[in-house]
């Protein structure tokens, strides 16, 4: 699949309990250090509430506003009621992020998509990976021996410095996207 991204993207995909935000938030510290501007975008599986019962915005949005964005000098947020029963795409939420402002996006979840991924392994979970089978997989980062053998780049789970120079070097350095041309190829 093309993405409509104009920076480089790049996926986490892993089994639920892997630690695939724990590791996003330490590698968003290290690109923010470095001042890479970072977009996220992070599947749900069902519905999903940023705001709560009881604050102005919930009560409006409840009330019937197909759209609510709450804002303020440091921040905003756009909520938008969706009645479609066709699947949101992930290049739908692409498209939704301002990409003149940023460096990299990051996506977690999203794991059958054809988009670069680095997939995330913790062997004692005992859960099958995904790289035998899914060419867009790059890399993999895990914490142990692999249950099946690979030519794809082995990083440390537990080194994020180990996986942001990874991501830098394949996808930020001189703004090549080496990866993203041949995902699913």
């Amino acid at each position: 699949m093309t993405y409509s991204s104009q920076v480089p993207i790049i996926g986490f995909a892993a089994w639920s309990g892997t630690g695939k935000t724990t590791l996003l938030v330490e590698l968003l510290q290290l690109f923010s250090a470095r001042n890479i501007r970072v977009g996220m975008i992070k599947h749900a599986h069902h519905t999903f509430e940023i705001d709560h019962e009881g604050k102005d915005s919930y009560r409006l949005r409840k009330a019937g506003a197909r759209q609510m964005l709450i804002g303020s000098e440091k921040r905003w947020a756009l909520m938008v009621e969706s009645d479609s029963k066709e699947k949101i795409s992930l290049d739908d939420f692409i498209q939704q992020l301002d990409q003149k402002n940023l460096d990299l996006i990051l996506v977690e979840g999203f794991k059958l998509e054809t988009l670069p991924k680095i997939e995330l392994i913790r062997p004692a979970l005992g859960k099958p990976p995904f790289y035998p089978d899914d060419n867009s997989v790059i890399a993999i980062a895990t914490d142990g021996e692999l249950p099946v053998s690979t030519t794809l780049p082995v990083l440390d789970l537990n080194k994020p410095e180990q996986i942001a120079e990874f991501i830098i070097k394949h996808f930020i350095d001189n703004n090549q996207n080496t990866f993203s041309k041949n995902a699913g190829a």
